[in-house]
């Protein structure tokens, strides 16, 4: 089994998921007794969507745990390679053809999210940019084609 890189905010978040979920399985459990004693199961609507949920809940608490038995859990405040651009790296870029500034998180798959500009490590941005210093250009290629960048700022939080 390979392990998958994960920040330390996102074990954290994945552990809160996870505690939540956990205190949710009571309340879940409860529901289906009482819907239980509404009597015939067949067309017991109560019973049936505790029941889905139920399995909503398991099958995500499942999920979790496997992420966080997979995970290799990366500290960058304990990487030394400072100046570079390595996972969990905070990387701000100027666009060479329109001047635009962009920051990009660099994380792990499962904690990836564009709308907060977290880019997988496996992305095609993140593994260009893996390795540059503050000031390279790099070419990245995008389902647009390829765009310049210049590597702003290297920020590790």
């Amino acid at each position: 089994m390979d392990k998958v890189p994960m920040t330390v905010r996102g074990e954290e978040e994945l552990r809160e998921e996870h505690d939540r979920l956990m205190k949710r399985r009571p309340l879940i459990t409860k529901a289906i007794a009482e819907a239980r004693e509404f009597g015939d199961l067949k067309e017991n609507a109560e019973y049936h969507a505790a029941r889905e949920e139920q399995g909503f809940c398991e099958a995500q608490i499942r999920d979790i745990e496997y992420k966080l038995s997979v995970a290799q859990i990366i500290d960058i405040s304990k990487i030394p390679n400072r100046g570079k651009v390595v996972f969990g790296a905070t990387v701000t870029l100027i666009d060479c053809n329109t001047d635009d500034e962009v920051t990009y998180r660099i994380v792990g798959d499962d904690e990836a999210n564009i709308k907060k500009n977290l880019i997988s490590v496996n992305s095609p941005i993140a593994r260009g940019l893996i390795g540059k210093k503050e000031g390279d250009d790099v070419a990245i290629s995008t389902p647009s084609g390829v765009r310049e960048f210049e590597v702003s700022s290297v920020e590790y939080a």
